[in-house]
């Protein structure tokens, strides 16, 4: 009880998250709603990093999660929109370099919460697909042309014109945003909101859209949204002009001149707060300017104006052909699994162009019969044609989906998939357990090595004093002893350690405290297997243990047989004295 307690705790925290940072920019100082609303959206843009997202990704986006296919009304769960995030967010890091990457997990659960508030305030866990659109398709980057051009293809029927029951719809969706940064009082949703943007009798195509909504001003509902976007656009501007109120020497964003007060001019962030000194009141009209020319930079423009060297006005927007297709829903050029109806309509699209082929062929009516017979038959291939590659794309299409579900089978990560294969788990296990077994051996077979090692040296050591007394005793030099060659000889390389394995101790830590000379004998040879080397070890050191109990004998050997000659030496002197005083001794 105490854990889901503290879970829906840090659920309802990181809901909230978002808010509260939005609340501690104390935007609601600003005085003016359009300005204030614009502010809040633009915060949660870019707080959410759906400011890195073009128009066109989130259009990919929406094409790659099979949305395309589906109808506005259709649900969809938080889980199901939680994947679909994913995917937005993963995709934009793999296109920002290194140095500019995102917090996905924090951007998702930040846009999540948001979507959810926005949206499903109630708490049904669903909202529509064409609200998931509306939503993401206004808050991501990019120009607001592409936006209203995408936004128009889903509002539009197939001839181009827009339903007015799908705009009302986008009204509904669209001004919850609004509403969710609390400014609801200015901006929310009535029955009126068509009604002032549109006149119902009249036929709105792309091109009569386009101009509404990007006029000067725009509808009183929507007049939010081309600020955002001109927000955007002079968050880095530099205007070298002093604030008039604030005494400012620089301004950076919009910048706003009074048109009845001389020279009078503000920040953006005086003008927002209502701010005004002197002569100047807030009930001036004021100019907003979005960039900076210098008085040369006019004094040319307006040369060039009234010479009539430049246009006068230019348009909000290009004039698109009215008969034009719709490609901002991109649904024809996708690559995921398609419905039977899109299918059809493909089918319906290959069998039109077939008529109008067909068509031509019967309107060439001025050709000779030849011509004539030879158009037939070439409208027969044509056909033809056309019908095998509308097998082979039906094919193609089946054999898509059956890839498609087959991946989405393998890829969907399952119990029996993380049960399966129970053998090779415990196979796993052994060999961990075998490898820990064999580190610990090895090591302890390091250590005997060394303890090995060090007596040899002792031993070494030993064999040099006796020599050194042999040599002081027969006055022969140390060299010219056999012991020497014997232990100089010992054919035990220092071997390290292969790459696999990983010892507890490398060969040079477990020689510490071995003499040079020991460690001059085994530095020789060709590299061979550590436990070889071992094995050639310790039969080196019995053998040179041999040799050297060998050689002692032999030292006391001589030594004794030394001391024996020399007792026989001293007696056959000494008979000699005796005999020879026995000689001399006169006789009386």
């Amino acid at each position: 009880m105490i854990e889901e307690g503290s879970k829906s705790s840090k659920s309802m925290v990181e809901k909230r998250q978002l808010f509260m940072e939005m609340r501690a920019q104390n935007f609601d100082v600003i005085r003016l709603s359009t300005y204030r609303t614009a502010c809040k959206l633009r915060f949660v843009q870019k707080r959410c990093n759906l400011h890195l997202v073009d128009v066109w990704n989130m259009i990919e986006s929406f094409r790659d999660n099979g949305l395309s296919t589906l109808d506005h009304n259709a649900e969809i769960n938080v889980s199901r929109l939680e994947t679909i995030l994913s995917s937005i967010f993963y995709q934009l890091n793999k296109r920002l370099p290194t140095t500019h990457q995102i917090n996905v997990e924090q951007s998702i659960g930040l846009l999540l919460n948001f979507i959810v508030a926005t949206y499903d305030s109630e708490g049904h866990g669903k909202l529509t697909v064409f609200a998931m659109k509306a939503m993401l398709a206004t808050m991501c980057g990019g120009k607001i042309l592409d936006k209203l051009r995408y936004i128009f293809s889903q509002i539009s029927d197939s001839n181009g014109v827009m339903v007015f029951a799908k705009f009302d719809q986008f009204l509904r969706e669209v001004l919850k945003l609004p509403t969710a940064v609390f400014e609801g009082p200015s901006f929310g949703y009535t029955e009126h909101s068509v009604r002032t943007c549109f006149t119902q009798q009249k036929k709105i195509l792309l091109n009569t859209f386009l101009d509404v909504l990007m006029a000067d001003p725009p509808p009183q509902y929507l007049v939010w949204l081309p600020l955002m976007h001109r927000l955007a656009n002079v968050e880095n501007v530099f205007h070298p002009v002093e604030c008039s109120y604030c005494r400012s020497e620089s301004m950076m964003g919009f910048r706003y001149r009074c048109q009845q007060c001389h020279g009078y001019q503000l920040c953006q962030s005086c003008f927002w707060r209502g701010h005004a000194s002197g002569p100047h009141s807030n009930q001036h009209q004021m100019k907003e300017h979005s960039s900076w020319k210098s008085p040369a930079k006019k004094l040319s423009h307006a040369i060039s104006k009234s010479l009539g060297c430049m246009p006068i006005g230019e348009p909000p927007h290009p004039v698109f052909p009215e008969a034009a297709e719709r490609p901002q829903d991109l649904a024809h050029t996708t690559n995921t699994l398609e419905s039977p109806s899109r299918l059809d309509e493909e089918h319906r699209l290959i069998a039109r162009y077939a008529a109008r082929l067909a068509a031509e062929a019967s309107n060439s009516t001025q050709c000779p019969p030849s011509d004539l017979s030879f158009n037939f038959d070439a409208n027969k291939q044509q056909r033809q044609l056309i019908a095998e590659l509308e097998n082979k794309n039906r094919e193609i299409l089946q054999e898509i989906q059956r890839l498609r579900l087959e991946h989405e089978q393998a890829s969907q990560p399952t119990p029996e998939k993380a049960q399966q294969n129970p053998t090779l788990l415990a196979e796993l296990r052994l060999l961990r357990h075998r490898k820990d077994e064999l580190e610990r051996r090895m090591s302890a077979l390091q250590e005997s090595r060394r303890e090995l090692m060090v007596q040899l040296e002792s031993l070494m050591r030993l064999l040099k004093d006796e020599e050194q007394k042999q040599a002081t005793q027969t006055g022969s030099s140390p060299h010219s002893s056999p012991s020497h060659s014997v232990s100089c000889t010992m054919p035990m390389p220092i071997r390290s350690t292969s790459a696999g394995s990983t010892p507890t101790h490398t060969p040079q830590d477990c020689l510490a405290g071995v003499g040079d000379d020991v460690l001059d004998a085994f530095s020789q040879g060709v590299p061979r297997n550590l436990r070889n080397d071992l094995l050639v070890a310790a039969d080196s050191i019995t053998n040179t243990m041999s040799s050297l109990v060998k050689e002692l004998h032999s030292v006391d050997d001589g030594l004794e047989e030394e001391e024996e000659n020399m007792r026989n030496g001293r007696e056959k002197v000494s008979s000699l004295k005796h005999s020879g005083k026995r000689n001399s001794t006169p006789s009386f």
